[in-house]
């Protein structure tokens, strides 16, 4: 019931941490859906990198939205986000934060010399209302 562990397996234990689900870019992790999402930018630029690309990634939605506690996670991870030039802006609402992540895509219109990196990808968060709401954002930003 408590046998000792073996030794290979103890030692992998020991380096276990609760932050391993943002600063492992490999392996396996244990985390919760929200936590996932908070991952994926995270996976994204590594994923651009690995295709030689050096991108920038941009979150903002509206803080009511479903996603309960998604802005929460993401301002706990601000440190492994930042770390990766991924920057979370919440938006005041639904088209606030789509017109922000539209900003961010502008990339192309300011001189080659200015820009720092390839690309940026962008996440957008809200709520069935706020799809509505934004329809001129999505329409117009695609």
């Amino acid at each position: 019931m408590n046998a000792p562990l073996p030794e290979h397996i103890r030692k992998a234990l020991e380096t276990v941490t609760l932050d391993d689900k943002y600063s492992l870019d490999y392996g396996r992790a244990f985390m919760s859906g929200v936590q996932a999402l908070v991952k994926l930018p995270m996976l994204q630029r590594l994923r651009d990198a690995q295709q030689g690309k050096n991108t920038a990634g941009f979150v903002s939605g509206y803080r009511g939205s479903p996603l309960g506690g998604y802005d929460q996670a993401l301002w706990k991870a601000s440190k492994y986000l930042k770390a990766q030039n991924i920057v979370f802006q919440p938006g005041v609402n639904e088209e606030l934060a789509a017109t922000a992540l539209w900003g961010t895509q502008m990339l192309g219109f300011s001189p080659k010399e200015t820009q720092k990196f390839d690309g940026v990808f962008g996440i957008w968060y809200g709520k069935g209302p706020g799809v509505d709401r934004c329809s001129d954002v999505f329409k117009h930003a695609n």
